[in-house]
């Protein structure tokens, strides 16, 4: 018993497909793969990164985005929608239609069970490819934990933090974050601090 093929999209296809839709969804080596729906935690931390890291990038010549913006990745390989994009300077587009950005410098990721392994193995290994990127940082929804990789002379290097008092430095922004106004609000955490 045979199997029939699987079809591969080429990138334009892919691309003429999510531009006429209003529904989410990645492109990776010829497959496309829906996106599915954030928990309240999930988007609450996204806001509150996004709009901190707004806060403190005001007078800078930097952009924040959210969960809407596509970054093409590896060429026309990968593309994929980070919970949160820095992008400083003059945003490069993939074409005329501005909707795919290639030159994120920070990228934030905002972990759920069923999205952890995938944003730490291959999502980060298509996102390393992009020569501009700095940053990502992983930050968990359900416990205070944030991983942090950051660039330097090519390498990548590791720390993490799981102190709700603690900070994350992103040096590629030159800012610092409180770890509880990311995790502001959430309540399974206001319980655990007493």
């Amino acid at each position: 018993m045979s199997s029939l093929p699987k079809h591969r999209y080429s990138a334009e296809e892919y691309l003429a497909i999510e531009r006429e839709t209003e529904y989410k969804r990645e492109f990776v080596a010829g497959e496309i793969f829906a996106m599915g729906g954030a928990s309240p935690k999930h988007g609450l931390i996204a806001g509150n990164t996004a709009g901190e890291l707004r806060n403190r990038l005001r007078e800078t010549n930097c952009q924040v985005y959210t969960a809407d913006l596509r970054i093409q990745a590896e060429a026309d390989r990968a593309y994929l929608y980070p919970d949160v994009v820095v992008v400083c300077g003059r945003p490069e587009y993939r074409d005329s239609r501005r909707d795919t950005v290639t030159n994120p410098l920070v990228i934030v990721e905002v972990l759920s069970p069923t999205t952890r392994n995938y944003d730490r193995g291959d999502k980060f290994a298509h996102y390393r490819r992009l020569d501009s990127l700095r940053e990502y940082i992983l930050i968990d929804q359900d416990t205070c934990h944030v991983e942090h990789f950051v660039r330097k002379q090519g390498i990548w290097e590791f720390s993490e933090s799981d102190d709700i008092q603690g900070n994350l430095v992103i040096p590629a922004l030159d800012i610092t974050i409180a770890l509880k106004e990311i995790y502001a609000k959430l309540e399974y955490l206001d319980e655990s601090q007493g």
